[in-house]
């Protein structure tokens, strides 16, 4: 049977370099900010190509603790896609702040720089909220186009925020998703393209003063020790037992890349005439956590793979300006048309880096 993530036959590979890791953390005894977490920093910092790596609980954390890093709360405005999972607008009301969403391309399905553009003159010009910082999405593996956000960012004075939880293993011209921005931020949910046995997630910056921010904030807002709260923090902090797990990934994770390509590049080259694939624009590398298709007979063609017992699924089924969490922001049906238009287009299919060639050939012939 085909699996949606195959996080069994990844286990099956890597089983005995993981029990030599937990069983090292066990017998150490460091459960909490053992030296596993510290290696794993500095190795993803390395990979990325950035000074610093903070991790902690989740991905939704990690986006907490940046914005409360950069001292964002009430009257503050954070612009951000309306298409995305919940936890990358929620971030931002969990500090005070108003989200501003923004439409997305309809080809790469990542924030609209054009759209971001207006979007930030509107609230400079209404005058209720200052723009602080914008959050882009790498969705489904895709960078978003920070060639063209990161000079918009600097044009308006605002910081910019890279939700790279999908986003880990692409890239822009050689350059890591995870590096763009003020800041990066990422989940080790367990599906994700590198994810642990748990939840997990990370920050990554050049800035000092934003990682030693970071750092205090993580654990209750501390100062010289845990016993000196300096600031108002959160407790989280990754598991020692989640970076052993993550350290052995890690080490297979640049072929797991490589494996996704291929796949991706065997449904590509048979969809191209059936539905609308993937768009990578030219210089971009996806980290393909998910092959999400577009097409505009959604239903008809779920159902055909359900007849095939190929299992697919829709992300997003909502937009988020439309969640009932966010009707108190006066958004309406019609006020990013493609946004809500994808909802009702797109369709994942199974993606891991242990599809099998026959697998992939039964999910492209279940479509056709």
């Amino acid at each position: 049977m085909i699996s949606f993530v195959d996080l069994n036959a990844q286990y099956g590979d890597i089983k005995d370099e993981i029990q030599i890791r937990i069983n090292n953390v066990l017998e150490r005894g460091r459960y909490i900010m053992g030296p596993e977490v510290a290696e794993l920093e500095e190795r993803l910092a390395d990979f990325l190509g950035v000074n610093d790596c903070v991790t902690c609980a989740n991905g939704t954390d990690a986006l907490q603790l940046s914005l409360m890093s950069l001292g964002i709360g009430p009257g503050d405005a954070v612009f951000t896609t309306a298409y995305s999972f919940f936890a990358t607008a929620e971030s931002i009301s969990l500090v005070g702040a108003r989200p501003v969403f923004v439409d997305v391309d309809d080809r790469t399905f990542n924030i609209d720089t054009i759209k971001l553009d207006s979007a930030v003159k509107q609230i400079k010009a209404e005058g209720k909220y200052e723009p602080k910082a914008v959050i882009a999405v790498d969705l489904f593996g895709l960078p978003a186009d920070y060639t063209s956000l990161e000079p918009l960012c600097r044009k308006y004075g605002l910081k910019l925020i890279e939700d790279a939880a999908q986003g880990l293993g692409g890239e822009i011209s050689g350059r890591m998703a995870g590096s763009f921005g003020d800041i990066a931020t990422t989940s080790f949910f367990p599906a994700k393209p590198l994810g642990c046995y748990g939840d997990g997630g990370a920050v990554f910056t050049n800035n000092p003063d934003i990682a030693a921010r970071i750092r205090s904030l993580r654990v209750h807002g501390a100062g010289v020790d845990k016993y000196d709260n300096i600031r108002i923090g959160m407790n989280s902090r990754l598991d020692t037992l989640q970076a052993a797990v993550l350290l052995v990934k890690f080490d297979v994770f640049a072929c797991e890349m490589t494996k996704r390509r291929h796949v991706a590049g065997l449904y590509t080259r048979a969809f191209s005439d059936l539905v609308e694939p993937p768009y990578v624009p030219d210089g971009f590398s996806s980290a393909w956590a998910l092959y999400t298709i577009k097409t505009d007979t959604q239903a008809d063609l779920i159902e055909k793979l359900e007849d095939a017992g190929v299992p697919s699924a829709v992300y997003y089924k909502k937009p988020l300006h439309l969640m009932g969490a966010y009707a108190n922001l006066g958004y309406g049906k019609g006020d990013f048309p493609v946004s809500e238009a994808l909802c009702h287009k797109v369709i994942s299919l199974p993606m891991h880096p242990y599809l099998e060639e026959d697998e992939v050939n039964n999910v492209i012939q279940a479509l056709f």
